[in-house]
C-alpha cells in the first residue's frame, strides 16, 4: 500500500534537487525517491 508524504526544505536543496532531475531527466518525486531508497540503503548498511 503507497503512502504519501510531504517535507520542507531549504531553497538550495529544492534547487539541487531539481537539477538533478532535470540532469537525468526524472521528475522531482522520483529523484526525492531515489536519495530516500539510497539514504535507508546507506543506514541499513551502517548496522
Amino acid at each position: 500500500m503507497e503512502r504519501r508524504y510531504s517535507f520542507t526544505c531549504e531553497r538550495d536543496l529544492a534547487k539541487r534537487i531539481e537539477t538533478l532531475a532535470r540532469e537525468y531527466d526524472l521528475t522531482t518525486q522520483e529523484v526525492l525517491h531515489q536519495l530516500v531508497a539510497v539514504g535507508l540503503e546507506e543506514i541499513q548498511s551502517d548496522e
